[in-house]
């Protein structure tokens, strides 16, 4: 051993204690990060006894059966599935459209194009809101669900065109050439080799699109007119107390969430 160099095991040792310390971080991150999903889902089952549902009074399952009592509750959140699945329709089929032409094509003002994409996702949601509420009062345009789907289109599809790009810059080419070599049409090409290998970044770029539609405020503020969505509803409630109600529907969102996340990964892996 040279002089001065450290034993070989005092360089592992601080190794083991280096990764220690990254898992415990790691963890830590982690429950951090989980805390509120899981005191939401604990006071879904609270038994509260007053307005306020901040306080933990016992337990029970009252709530789930009582899930549909608040009609105006039951009638947001029809509102914000409704407008969350046609704007991710909506979203998908565009985006994936538009990410295939900036990952695989060149074309004049393709530059700008790219700018705007990434442009849209760097933007604020006040400064969003605050723009298609001038641009639907300037246009005489009735606010209504239909100005909502409009601005969840807007703000979600930068993610699903980024999403779909990155997936086809590492798709190889020489698939879709072998396809036109032995006869397929270019919708055949597309339907039966290029669709199923970008499809893992298409849904995962619908799950973004829906995820976002589903809890946003800031934007549907601005242009919802007279429709309430679920958000919208809980931050009206708060000044009287959020019932039990919204925190069992915000369990059930986010357990169908993970079984689809959990499903797309096993599809995924049997796929590979």
């Amino acid at each position: 051993m040279r002089s001065g160099e450290r034993p070989i095991s005092t360089r592992r040792g601080r190794g083991r204690v280096g990764d220690r310390l990254l898992h415990f971080y790691t963890w830590l991150v982690i429950v951090w990060l989980s805390a509120p999903i899981a005191v939401m889902i604990l006071f879904g089952f609270n038994d509260k006894q007053s307005k306020s549902n901040t306080t933990w009074q016992g337990f029970t399952l009252r709530w789930y059966g009582e899930l549909f009592d608040i009609s105006d509750l039951t009638v947001a959140l029809r509102n914000s599935l409704v407008i969350a699945l046609v704007s991710t329709v909506i979203t998908v089929v565009i985006g994936t459209m538009l990410g295939l032409a900036i990952g695989r094509h060149r074309f004049r003002g393709k530059g700008v194009t790219n700018f705007l994409v990434f442009a849209a996702i760097s933007t604020p949601e006040l400064v969003m809101g605050a723009s298609l509420l001038s641009l639907f009062v300037s246009g005489n345009v009735p606010r209504d669900a239909n100005t909502i789907i409009m601005a969840h289109v807007l703000f979600s599809l930068s993610f699903v065109v980024v999403t779909v790009r990155a997936r086809i810059v590492t798709l190889d080419p020489a698939l879709e050439e072998a396809a036109r070599d032995l006869g397929a049409t270019a919708w055949g090409t597309f339907r039966q080799v290029t669709l199923p290998s970008i499809m893992p970044a298409v849904l995962a770029g619908g799950m973004l699109a829906f995820a976002l539609s589903i809890d946003d405020y800031v934007v549907t503020s601005f242009v919802n007119g007279s429709t309430v969505t679920f958000p919208l509803w809980i931050v009206g409630a708060v000044k009287t107390g959020i019932p039990p109600q919204v925190n069992v529907m915000g369990t059930l969102i986010f357990g169908i969430g993970v079984l689809i996340a959990i499903g797309n990964a096993v599809a995924a892996r049997r796929r590979t």
